[in-house]
């Protein structure tokens, strides 16, 4: 049988064009270039919470927003509008203007970056579809990535909302619906990416398919379990490893009743749950990686994205328990959030490349 070449199949996703596959790389790129600022914005927003900044800015201004206090007498009135929040009047009684603008910079940061990816989504998108060089089914997932992304501003806000109400502490609930809708939307346009730079399918075996997305999905949500993690600030404790505080397993796990509540509030429970789902994504990731190579048929993108998998994974579990014994400092706790997403892409492509 004659192989499969990528670059005579038909471009899926894409209207007809003189040059369909230099139409389906300009499409991947900007996606890819898109996966790009949302990586960014999740390490930022790691950096943002890690040095407690997320509720600077006390209001949802998505337009007049954009523009940061350009005067003293700005900066006043943002101050006085933080002196009403219970952060203020709890914690940072004491700050001055000065302190607060150390704070205010990297929420602003967060909040423009993510207006960044709305024009850097939208645009091109709208270039594409006026030049019909998009056909029905990609116009509507993008269109879909396009409704997500305005969710997650919505969720941003109503995240940040919780934290300035009594407790100067955001829902973790909140906060980890914030990342997972910008993992879902990263996914989306990686996925997306992917197909139109590799239509051409792989000989994997159906079962080895499954597993690259189910391990998928599993590294997702393993991202979740860390976004609880960082909502209730469990890093903080246990800093301890193998053991947690000289136990395999913490005597209070199991402390809040009724029991279901120990997996969302329960710092013990929340990262006894984290650190055991870590390990079995590590062994998934060697043992999906071994399989992968021992199949010759899966293709050569498939068994390079197999030992990226592998090695990924054990430097983010590394760079998780390097975390921990160092009380979650702002630089390691940063990189860890974002290897999260590094190990995703990784697994997307993987999944994909099987595919």
């Amino acid at each position: 049988m004659e192989p499969v070449n990528a670059t005579t199949l038909p471009a899926p996703g894409l209207a007809a064009a003189a040059d369909p596959v230099a139409a389906r790389r300009s499409v991947a790129a900007w996606l890819l270039a898109c996966c790009a600022l949302v990586f960014a914005m999740v390490v930022v927003g790691g950096a943002t919470r890690l040095t407690h900044s997320g509720l600077s800015i006390v209001e949802w201004q998505p337009f007049i927003g954009t523009l940061p206090p350009l005067s003293d007498a700005d900066w006043a009135a943002q101050f006085e509008k933080y002196k009403l929040t219970p952060e203020f009047k709890l914690r940072n009684h004491d700050m001055d203007v000065e302190g607060f603008k150390s704070i205010f910079w990297w929420e602003y940061f967060h909040r423009l970056l993510g207006r960044l990816i709305g024009v850097a989504f939208f645009l091109p998108l709208a270039w594409f579809w006026v030049r019909g060089q998009l056909d029905r089914p990609l116009k509507w997932k993008l269109a879909g990535i396009f409704v997500l992304g305005g969710l997650q501003g919505a969720m941003g806000w109503y995240m940040v909302k919780s934290g300035l109400v009594d407790d100067p502490r955001v829902s973790q609930f909140r906060l980890t619906a914030h990342l997972g809708l910008a993992l879902l939307i990263f996914a989306a346009m990686f996925w997306v990416a992917h197909g139109l730079l590799r239509p051409a399918a792989s000989g994997a075996p159906r079962a080895l398919r499954r597993a690259g997305l189910a391990f998928a999905v599993l590294v997702f949500a393993m991202a979740l379990t860390g976004g609880l993690v960082a909502g209730i600030r469990a890093g903080f404790a246990y800093n301890t490893w193998p053991l947690m505080n000289g136990h395999w397993v913490p005597p209070e796990i199991l402390m809040i009743e009724p029991w279901w509540r120990n997996f969302g509030y329960n710092m013990a429970t929340v990262q006894f749950v984290h650190r055991t789902l870590a390990l079995v994504v590590l062994a998934c990731a060697w043992l999906l990686a071994w399989r992968v190579l021992a199949t010759p048929a899966s293709g050569r993108e498939a068994r390079l994205a197999a030992g990226t998998v592998a090695a990924a994974v054990l430097a983010q579990v590394t760079l998780g328990i390097a975390t921990l014994l160092a009380v979650v400092p702002v630089g390691l706790g940063t990189a860890h959030q974002g290897g999260a997403v590094v190990v995703l892409a990784c697994a997307l492509w993987l999944a994909r490349a099987l595919r």
